[in-house]
């Protein structure tokens, strides 16, 4: 006989719907706000399962022109922090559902996340870095699927930026194909995501090959010691429109945070950024203070040589450098 359990939930316009559940034991789930029913269904979450997706929806928002319909039989919806993307470093999250129902389908695939804008002036495209797969990234959300995407500029009067993704649910083919999106600037006096040379590429027009290191969530930082990320991508020269990949090449980055509005004080405590086994950086930043931090870089390739920034201002630092105010 079929299991039939009740939610009631409080959930996004879109009315997104949980799954269902064979365990007698999660008993019914009320949070006052819409009648959920949910009914057994393989391709589907448990209700436990549906739950964790829930609450996670509620951290971030749907972002309406990348959502589509797929076979006129399963919804994909995605979501950004704030429903929108800026310039630096962006995470996207897919979530899938069963039209008729509502329910959140565990298996699904979105590849091909391809961002691309279009230089208006010369008529000319290009991508930007991009985290390369769109996998499940915790073992609570397995049905929500991350990527991540790193703008090197913002929408306007240098060009517009559009995205495409390949969606697979269930066995049917959809997708999103050059939808346009806007990237919004950062604040004045930010700058998250920041290019640099290294070695030797006859494709490119210096010669050497462009890398970007772009910061992951500075906004999250705080006073004190904070454990930060970076990605470190190389341009992708031969094709300027796919995404520019993570790059395999080894580097270490060491960072010396200054406050240039009061000084030039640095902080003790500091590590730098090396590699993890996920591909991304990690280091170690004590903040001190609020305000604008200039994190200023020196990147060694994996022998020990400097071959990026290092080289000193008139202030006495590197003339790489990242800004973040926190």
């Amino acid at each position: 006989m079929k299991k039939v359990f009740t939610f009631v939930l409080t959930i996004a316009s879109l009315g997104l719907f949980s799954c269902n559940s064979n365990d007698d034991a999660f008993g019914n789930i009320d949070i006052e706000g819409t009648g959920i029913t949910i009914t057994d269904d393989v391709d589907c979450c448990s209700a436990e399962e549906a739950l964790q997706v829930y609450k996670f929806l509620q951290t971030v928002k749907i972002i309406p022109e990348l959502s589509t319909v797929v076979n006129d039989k399963y919804n994909v919806f995605a979501y950004s922090k704030n429903g929108s993307f800026h310039t630096g470093f962006n995470e996207i999250y897919f979530v899938a559902t069963k039209k008729s129902s509502g329910n959140y389908i565990k298996n699904f695939d979105i590849t091909n996340l391809t961002p691309l804008m279009h230089m208006t002036k010369m008529d000319k495209y290009h991508s930007t870095p991009t985290g390369g797969s769109v996998e499940s990234f915790n073992n609570s959300y397995l049905a929500v699927k991350r990527g991540w995407i790193s703008f090197v500029m913002n929408s306007g009067e240098t060009g517009t930026w559009a995205l495409s993704y390949d969606a697979k649910v269930l066995g049917a083919d959809g997708g999103i194909q050059n939808k346009d999106i806007t990237v919004n600037a950062l604040p004045d006096g930010q700058e998250w995501i920041k290019s640099f040379k290294v070695g030797e590429d006859p494709s490119t027009s210096s010669g050497q090959a462009n890398y970007y290191i772009s910061l992951v969530n500075p906004l999250d930082w705080k006073t004190g010691t904070n454990t930060v990320q970076a990605y470190i991508s190389k341009k992708n020269a031969a094709s300027l429109t796919s995404p520019w990949p993570v790059a395999t090449e080894q580097f270490e980055v060491e960072i010396v945070p200054t406050m240039p509005d009061m000084g030039n004080h640095t902080s003790p405590d500091n590590t730098p950024f090396t590699l993890q086994t996920d591909g991304s950086y990690q280091a170690t930043l004590n903040l001190t203070m609020t305000g604008l931090w200039r994190l200023h870089l020196t990147v060694k390739d994996s022998k020990g040589n400097i071959v990026a920034g290092g080289d000193d201002l008139s202030d006495g630092f590197s003339s790489l450098y990242l800004d973040v105010t926190i």
